[in-house]
């Protein structure tokens, strides 16, 4: 199970290219959702607008309940690089149970406010509607999510990340094939279910990975389902480490639940026009996370081992991989410019607003790879205070105030895309700062 740290070119991207492909699928699920319901022939712009606000709600809990996920990995990783694995045998089912739970109620108390919930987005009339219908069946997917999540922090701890890459595919293929088949319809066989078909096709999607997520911890990890009601050791700084990133992804929600409520204030045309940009630099994220994974794998490794000195080479690889990755997708996204937006709309209107702040999407994201990387370090580091504080001073000193005074100046969806600018420049460079203050001492 033990092998040493390999951060060469090919070592780095044997782990990075399966996590880039498995990070894609979450946000491909909801593009193909976005995609799909906004080509409709019934209602096509207030049901984008509503597969918007609702996914954005759906991402925003599920970032703040799956915070567990780098906790575990960051452990599993510094017991592997420490050679005591036997020493957390308990752990894993513990937090999958956790979790689980955790997630089940939060499903129960969101149902029942879910009409204050939407409303708080500025969603209004049909827009609500389809919101609350997609909200109420995509939300049963939480607790799968949530084990699927968990079962992959295991993976990545062990410096696995194929077994994740593949349950990953398996569950966009599926849900590409039934967001077909649910939405539109299969004339005199299925009926056309539109917004409520791309909401139940996540969820039989999710639940076939589960099933493979459960497959493959049983048969490929030293770890078991078994539970011990005697609380492992490390299950209070798993909480501890979770808890300062929840209160980190909150933060990170709020920026996002601004953006949108904003948005909607706008109009029904500006959140679907947001709801394309979002989508988009979502999935721009989750690709270049890939190598933030081998950041979050390896770092806790190697804090296991010891090894400053690589871990500062890791960095410095990391963020030059990942700027090469972002500048090439910026770049590719550029050549078709005037292309990307159709095939999520056809709508003049819409397809103007995004076309207006595309270029801004574009722009950030070498700023936007580095800050995924040095979060991904920082996780595997398990320095979730820093995190959380940085996290902070980025949403409430840079995003902010930056929407509120553009927003005054009338630039509307510009605003929006300016303030996150703002907001990943903050989140980049404070943790470099950090970083280069612990470990060039460290390396001296």
């Amino acid at each position: 199970m033990y092998k040493e740290s390999n951060i060469s070119f090919k070592g780095i991207n044997k782990l990075a290219i399966p996590a880039i492909i498995s990070g894609i699928a979450e946000p491909l699920l909801s593009i193909t959702d976005t995609a799909i319901v906004g080509n409709m022939d019934v209602n096509p712009v207030e049901s984008l607008a509503a597969v918007g606000i609702a996914g954005s709600f759906i991402s925003a809990l599920i970032w703040i309940l799956a915070q567990t996920r780098s906790a575990i990995s960051a452990t599993v990783a510094k017991y592997l690089g420490a050679k005591k694995l036997h020493e957390i045998a308990s752990l894993p089912a513990q937090i999958i149970v956790m979790n689980v739970i955790l997630s089940v109620l939060i499903y129960g108390v969101t149902i029942l406010f879910v009409n204050q919930i939407f409303e708080l987005y500025n969603a209004e009339g049909l827009v609500l509607n389809y919101s609350i219908s997609y909200y109420k069946i995509r939300a049963l997917g939480f607790p799968l999510t949530l084990f699927i999540f968990s079962v992959f922090g295991v993976f990545r701890g062990l410096q696995n990340t194929v077994w994740p890459m593949i349950i990953s595919l398996i569950g966009v293929t599926l849900n590409i094939i039934l967001d077909f088949v649910l939405v539109y319809g299969i004339e005199g066989y299925v009926p056309a279910m539109h917004v409520e078909g791309a909401a139940w096709a996540s969820v039989i999607s999710q639940a076939v990975m589960a099933v493979f997520a459960l497959i493959l911890l049983l048969k490929k990890t030293p770890f078991n389902l078994k539970i011990s009601f005697t609380f492992n050791k490390e299950i209070k700084n798993i909480l501890s480490i979770s808890f300062n990133l929840i209160i980190r992804a909150i933060s990170l929600n709020v920026a996002l639940l601004m953006a949108n409520a904003y948005a909607t204030k706008y109009g029904d045309s500006y959140i679907a026009a947001q709801t394309i940009a979002f989508q988009i630099w979502l999935f721009f994220a989750f690709f270049i996370d890939g190598y933030a994974s081998v950041g979050n794998i390896v770092s806790g490794k190697l804090l296991g081992e010891k090894n400053y000195k690589k871990m500062w080479q890791l960095s410095i690889k990391l963020s030059r991989y990942s700027i090469i990755v972002a500048i090439s997708l910026s770049l590719l996204c550029g050549l078709f410019y005037t292309k990307i937006g159709m095939l999520f709309t056809k709508e003049p209107e819409i397809l103007d607003l995004f076309q207006n702040v595309f270029w801004i999407v574009l722009i950030m994201q070498p700023i936007n790879a580095v800050a995924f990387v040095f979060d991904g370090i920082f996780k595997g580091l398990a320095e979730a205070v820093t995190l959380r504080n940085v996290l902070l001073i980025a949403t409430f000193l840079g995003f902010i105030p930056t929407l509120l005074l553009f927003d005054y100046l009338d630039l509307k969806l510009t605003a929006i895309w300016i303030a996150f600018t703002v907001w990943m420049l903050l989140r980049s460079g404070l943790l470099i700062l950090k970083f280069r203050n612990n470990f060039l001492l460290k390396n001296a």
